[in-house]
């Protein structure tokens, strides 16, 4: 009887040529990362839960796997976001008063997979600063976005720009004037992040702030559509005005800094995990269903470590950006004769100096594989690199 050994459900394995590009692609990001002033920091896989669900919402606590310590007793979680522990360790770890940059890569784990056949174990790479309040911060962190897509071969980008300041001011003023529940406020929030007016309304009725609430899914498109929001919205709370105020500012900003970037704006742009609390952004391209990269700012988050300062940040899913680019072909060693062998030696070490992939025999005899197109061949006591006959 035969031993099927399978996978968890959306659990993946990167395999040849595959797990070569995207370690290269790795390597590439944390040197966009490296030459923009960025340090890299590797957080732990696990850590006790408390920390790793600060400042989230309800749908990150769901997609972190749970399990009881063995050694304290308490809690931990396997982490499906880097950004809190981040925070953690611009706290605690490296704490400073001036403005911080940190980035990361490594793999996070969902309890569930968040779209039909995507992979439970992404590649999640990103970038945060600390200790920057002015949206000059936010302008940074999405130029560096985009030019993570530019590392990854990614053309014609669309950047999609948003602002929860403007959905949290209205929810605000809707429950300070009754209108509605602390039980409505996260079925108004699937509403709205579905861009469902129908709902928006049979939930909110038909005041003066409902019909603002309600007319915050069709506010999206090119940025001129600031100006319809500033009419739809003239009537709502000063906070609310500031946001939509931020947001134009920071549109100017990305425009200027990124030359012909595509840009888009939503007003009802809610993505991420329940800590944003300031401008929001994604990038996205016609060739994938889903955002390529999302961040957004998040002040205040650290404060449950004592340091609440201003933060912002990316993060992006590396597996989704990967091709599957072909690895450069090998070359195959023979072994060499005794008397062969240092000369062998040499010209191996000088192929392998020059970028090349080669395989060394390790008994007389030994055939190269498919992949090897290269071979050292032997002749007058000189090693010479040859194409292999198909």
């Amino acid at each position: 009887m035969k031993t099927h050994w399978r996978l968890p459900r959306g659990v993946d394995e990167v395999l040849p040529p595959a797990a070569w590009s995207l370690e290269q692609l790795r390597r590439g990001v944390l040197d966009a990362f490296h030459t923009w002033g960025y340090d890299y920091v590797e957080p732990p896989v696990i850590e006790y839960l408390d920390s790793l669900l600060v400042g989230s919402g309800e749908d990150l606590d769901l997609q972190t796997l749970k399990m009881v310590d063995q050694v304290s007793g308490r809690q931990l979680g396997v982490r499906a976001d880097m950004t809190s522990q981040a925070a953690r360790i611009d706290a605690h770890s490296l704490v400073t008063d001036d403005v911080q940059r940190l980035c990361y890569a490594g793999p996070v784990v969902f309890a569930n997979p968040q779209i039909a056949q995507s992979s439970r174990v992404p590649v999640k790479a990103g970038a945060e600063i600390f200790g920057a309040a002015d949206l000059a911060a936010d302008a940074e962190i999405i130029s560096l976005m985009v030019e993570v897509m530019h590392v990854a071969g990614v053309d014609d980008p669309v950047l999609l720009l948003g602002h929860m300041g403007i959905y949290r001011g209205l929810v605000q003023a809707l429950v300070e004037a009754g209108e509605l529940g602390a039980d409505d406020e996260q079925a108004l929030f699937n509403h709205v992040q579905r861009k469902s007016q129908a709902d928006i309304g049979s939930l909110l009725g038909d005041s003066p702030l409902a019909a603002m609430m309600a007319s915050l899914p069709n506010l999206m498109g090119e940025p001129g559509v600031l100006d319809a929001a500033r009419t739809q919205l003239a009537g709502a709370p000063p906070v609310v005005l500031e946001a939509l105020d931020d947001l134009q500012t920071l549109c100017a900003t990305v425009a200027a800094q990124n030359g012909d970037l595509t840009l888009r704006v939503d007003i009802a742009e809610l993505s991420g995990y329940g800590y944003h609390n300031g401008p929001v952004f994604a990038v996205y391209h016609p060739e994938h269903g889903s955002a390529l990269a999302q961040g957004g700012r998040y002040d205040g988050v650290g404060e449950v470590f004592g340091r609440g300062r201003p933060a912002t940040g990316f993060d992006v899913n590396l597996k989704s950006l990967v091709s599957n680019a072909a690895v450069l072909p090998c070359v195959f060693a023979p072994q060499p004769s005794a008397a062969s062998r240092e000369a062998q030696s040499v010209a191996v070490a000088d192929l392998r100096a020059q970028g090349y992939r080669v395989r060394c025999a390790l008994s007389e005899g030994e055939m190269a594989s498919a992949d090897c197109q290269w071979e050292l061949v032997e002749d007058a006591g000189e090693w010479q690199l040859a194409e292999r006959a198909t």
